[in-house]
């Protein structure tokens, strides 16, 4: 890993979001399958910047939800790699939330997404 921190340093993703109400449930927090959904895509992103090829979600790990995430908060999805082998890697995702109006900010999910670098048949292949 010694080796790849420069890479894994510029492949961090970052994206930020509002929570909307058309992406809550019915206790006005962030829907679980949102959350996951845009974890995966942070994944993903954070995965194709690393290995610059193309890759697909093969497994999803424990994802935590620690804290709920109400309406109207601004959410911060952070993707790292966090793990490397010859065809796939681990990337760990983290969703921050903050109120919109002032300045506290707390971790509320963590999840772990595997991933492996495919040709154009849909084989592995080596990522580095």
């Amino acid at each position: 890993m010694e080796q790849y921190k420069d890479r894994i340093k510029q492949a961090e993703t970052r994206i930020f979001k509002v929570v909307f109400p058309h992406t809550t449930n019915h206790y006005n927090t962030l829907f679980g399958g949102t959350a996951m959904y845009l974890m995966d895509e942070a994944a993903f992103m954070t995965a194709t910047r690393f290995s610059r090829k193309k890759v697909v979600t093969v497994s999803s790990s424990k994802i935590d939800f620690t804290e709920p995430i109400p309406a109207d908060t601004i959410i911060e999805l952070v993707g790292t790699v966090i793990k490397i082998g010859n065809t796939s890697m681990e990337v760990q995702v983290e969703i921050f939330q903050e109120n919109m109006y002032d300045h506290n900010r707390k971790k509320s999910i963590t999840g772990t997404f595997t991933f492996v670098a495919i040709d154009k048949n849909g084989k592995a292949i080596k990522i580095t």
